[in-house]
């Protein structure tokens, strides 16, 4: 009876010294890995200029993207089925300016987050959802711009079913969710405890190298080699199309018939979208009408020989302009790009690197760098994809300066 008391003393005590023991280790838990954020290092005036930028860029962001959006809303023509995709992303990047940068400005300006645990968790999602909807997005519009070159027959003909372009947007916003969202709102349960400090706000998987690695291929790698072999292939078939391009690809039929409009129609392999070449078509035979008709009057008819040569120097002057929006459009690809590439790349590479050292080799501004240069990408994606099309430029005129459409609309008729 006397061993027995004792072992069951013993085995009291030890249970009161677990259950001591046990907060602390959930504090240990939380302050494993805390980070501070840069703004503490900075002095007053660095500091204004900081939020200065920071304001800045989210109104600008806020500001592009919502013309857009409303461009898109007043004006019907913008309605088919590839501008669809230029709505998507804009919506996407809008949240971002007008819900991501707002509540991280102080957070970052001051290197605490005072707004408390539920809404960091919810900004958490927010910022991952966007910035990746952002980026599947840009994937989306080049890949739909590859089946406009590659094969404008099959696409012309689904322009109409509006159910396609829907579902694609939607399956983008399940993808972006499903990679990031998930494990930020359950990875400290699954973990048993979490690794941020209560006045901190970062995802649980910030030093995780092996999660960072596989979710940074799915948002980063994979869309970056898929948009450079799209815009290659893109580019790649406009230097094909303007090495093939000449007048003998439209000669004038021995019938004498002006068939030779429909040789302007969308083929395999052609560089311009269906409605471009629509657009094509008809201002070619709006400028082609009165000189027909003045060049064959009802009383002395044209000579074939004359009309020929007047068709063949028009026609060769029309193809020169046209490679040259060709070139146009290809130097414009190739900044998307760019754009992309720079803007993504640093953080993509600087996360997987920090995951790997704990945090330990690289210094907290040089990511604040980064993740502001992410942020970047929202604020001159409207500057680079919309505006690069001429029916968004004149809906934008249209909205900004309806003065001066009027006078040009007025002066087109």
């Amino acid at each position: 009876m006397r061993i027995s008391s004792q072992t069951e003393l013993t085995w009291i005590r030890n249970m009161h010294n677990s259950t001591a023991e046990a907060p602390h280790m959930a504090r240990m838990c939380n302050e494993t890995s805390s980070t501070q954020s840069p703004g503490s290092e900075f002095s007053l005036g660095v500091l204004v200029l900081l939020a200065f930028l920071m304001v800045l860029l989210a109104l600008v962001t806020i500001l592009g993207n919502a013309l857009v959006i409303l461009a898109f809303i007043m004006d019907r023509n913008l309605r088919h089925r590839s501008n669809y995709y230029f709505l998507n992303l804009a919506i996407s990047d809008f949240a971002v300016g007008a819900f991501c940068m707002p509540l991280y400005i102080p957070y970052a300006l001051t290197g605490t987050w005072h707004l408390g645990r539920g809404l960091c968790k919810l900004w958490l999602v927010m910022d991952y959802l966007l910035c990746t909807a952002s980026v599947f997005n840009i994937v989306l519009i080049s890949y739909d711009r590859f089946l406009s070159v590659t094969k404008a027959v099959s696409y012309r003909v689904q322009q109409g079913i509006a159910s396609n372009p829907v579902v694609k947007m939607v399956a983008i916003w399940v993808f972006a969710f499903l990679l990031y969202c998930p494990a930020i709102l359950f990875w400290e349960y699954v973990a048993g405890c979490s690794v941020v400090a209560a006045d901190q706000c970062y995802a649980e998987f910030f030093h995780n190298w092996y999660f960072l690695l596989c979710a940074s291929t799915l948002e980063f790698f994979v869309p970056l080699l898929s948009v450079t072999y799209f815009n290659v292939h893109i580019f790649y078939n406009i230097q094909r199309h303007q090495r093939h391009s000449s007048v003998q690809d439209c000669e004038l039929p021995r019938s004498g018939t002006l068939s030779w409009r429909f040789c302007l129609l969308p083929r395999p392999g052609a560089s311009s979208t269906p409605s471009e070449a629509e657009d094509s078509v008809s201002s070619l035979t709006k400028s082609w009408r009165p000189a027909v008709m003045s060049n064959c009057p009802s009383r002395t008819p044209t000579s074939p020989t004359a009309l020929k040569r007047d068709f063949s120097a028009s026609f060769r002057s029309r193809t020169v302009s046209k490679l040259q929006q060709d070139k146009k459009r290809a130097k414009s690809l190739a900044i998307i790009v760019c754009v992309f590439a720079i803007c993504w790349a640093p953080y993509s590479l600087l996360m997987i690197i920090r995951g790997v050292c704990q945090g330990k080799c690289i210094h907290s501004s040089l990511y604040e760098i980064t993740f502001w240069l992410l942020w970047l990408n929202s604020s001159v994606n409207p500057f680079l994809y919309p505006v690069c099309h001429m029916r968004f430029r004149m809906a934008f005129m249209k909205i900004l300066c309806p003065k001066r459409f009027a006078r040009l609309r007025s002066g087109s008729f």
